[in-house]
């Protein structure tokens, strides 16, 4: 198994709180103790981690530009999810609630999806192998923790997938700025997987003709179209708000 560097202190914590065997070692930022760092760096030690203190010249080179906060760590990396994986999920849940990813490239766009699909309460996040942002340290920052709970499943053939997570009852809804669906027009609460598109592109040919049904954003100003991680935002918590709204 291969070795990966996580920045920061979500990423850090959130690993040492579900799977403190992962760690190889962690570097911090020597002179650096406040309440922030210490704890951390007790903890570690509790679990017998190696902690090596580094001047912040060191330790930015070995973050290669990233923003470390004060703490990188040298972990195992960590376990990948498949189609498998993902069908144990879907008939574990009574009312699964999926988010696909197609063409999303951008670690920084990635680790904020898995950031929010974690507060909207999404059971996993799918994504094609090829051309497709990996879940490295940068996505794994941003995500603040969020990669640790949320699985990333990657698989072979997003088309495919598609199709058998339909037939496994799931309701795929893709966003598209040309249908005349508006998002918050459209039944969103029953077992469902959101598929968004890359940036520019949108979905592409395959995934789109897989889709149940296509929905958009309303637009009111000038701008055409946004962010795909605030995109996502937006179309996930409608979802838990049209599931909320039915439990009461």
């Amino acid at each position: 198994m291969s070795n990966e560097l996580i920045f920061g202190f979500h990423s850090v914590e959130a690993i040492l709180a579900k799977e403190p065997e992962r760690f190889l070692e962690i570097y911090a930022l020597k002179g650096r103790e406040d309440k922030r760092l210490n704890p951390v760096i007790d903890q570690a030690r509790k679990f017998g981690i190696s902690v090596q203190f580094m001047q912040r010249k060191a330790l930015d080179n070995k973050a290669n530009g990233e923003q470390h906060q004060g703490i990188i760590a040298n972990v195992k990396a960590a376990r990948m999810y498949n189609e498998k994986d993902l069908d144990e999920i879907i008939a574990h849940e009574e009312t699964p609630f999926l988010l696909v990813l197609d063409g999303i490239t951008d670690p920084h766009n990635l680790g904020a999806c898995l950031r929010t699909a974690d507060a909207a309460g999404v059971h996993a996040i799918i994504v094609p192998k090829d051309k497709s942002a990996k879940l490295n340290g940068t996505a794994r920052k941003v995500a603040c923790g969020a990669a640790e709970t949320v699985p990333l499943v990657q698989v072979t053939n997003l088309a495919r997938t598609l199709r058998e997570i339909k037939d496994a009852g799931v309701w795929v809804v893709g966003t598209a700025g040309e249908t005349d669906t508006e998002l918050f027009d459209a039944n969103l609460t029953g077992p469902m997987a959101v598929v968004m598109g890359a940036e520019g592109d949108g979905m592409r040919r395959l995934t789109r003709e897989h889709c149940d049904l296509l929905v958009k954003i309303p637009m009111a100003g000038t701008v055409s179209s946004l962010n795909v991680s605030v995109a996502t935002g937006i179309c996930l918590f409608e979802v838990l708000r049209q599931r909320n709204a039915t439990q009461i």
